[in-house]
């Protein structure tokens, strides 16, 4: 049973990433301001979820939320700025476009750098705890998802339709046959001893 707010006393914004772990594409955040009264007996960290069930929440969310908000950070500012900074990035964005300002932002991990002048407070596995992250965790995954999709069109022998731009064997296996493409980290270590003609556009 997830619990329904930190604290009672101020508005609280749900913040969590998708795709900080990813070989590919952009890191995407979320923040989520719920209703005191929200109840959802599937909801949970999107990792705990199936496709249908996170799709299925997202409509729900996004009908229920006070506010909702979704952003995200290229793989060319990943490379650039890292993807800890990114992700913080993106979560800032995201709290950027609220339309309602919280008085209290709790944000899943250990690591956050403090936005304008709204306290926050990292929760590690804050996903698993508070109702508002596991809202942000579901719809940063889903809308992630649904932009690898579109990627894949364009590249499908990545099989980013299923992998999502995660290191799974089959990924592995393709940039070894294939190499990178202009949507894959640079910044990370992909190969063993990367070659400079593996870079295809």
């Amino acid at each position: 049973m997830l619990n329904p707010f930190f604290q009672e006393q101020l508005l609280e914004a749900g913040c969590d990433e998708a795709g900080r772990g990813c070989f590919a594409g952009p890191v995407f955040a979320s923040a989520v301001i719920l209703p005191k009264h929200f109840f959802h007996p599937l909801l949970n960290d999107s990792k705990q979820l199936a496709e249908e069930e996170r799709n299925e929440l997202r409509i729900i969310i996004e009908k229920e939320a006070i506010s909702f908000a979704v952003a995200s950070i290229s793989h060319r500012e990943i490379d650039r700025i890292n993807i800890l900074q990114a992700s913080v990035k993106a979560m800032h964005v995201s709290v950027s476009r609220l339309t309602v300002q919280p008085g209290l932002l709790l944000i899943d991990g250990n690591y956050f750098r403090k936005y304008k002048r709204i306290p926050h407070q990292c929760i590690v596995k804050g996903d698993a705890t508070y109702s508002a992250i596991a809202a942000a965790s579901i719809l940063a995954k889903t809308y992630r998802d649904e932009y690898m999709k579109k990627l894949h069109e364009e590249f499908p022998h990545y099989n980013w339709a299923c992998n999502k731009g995660y290191g799974t064997p089959e990924h592995r296996r393709a940039l070894d046959e294939y190499g990178l493409c202009k949507y894959h980290r640079k910044s990370w270590r992909l190969f063993q001893q990367e070659q400079p003609e593996l870079f295809n556009n």
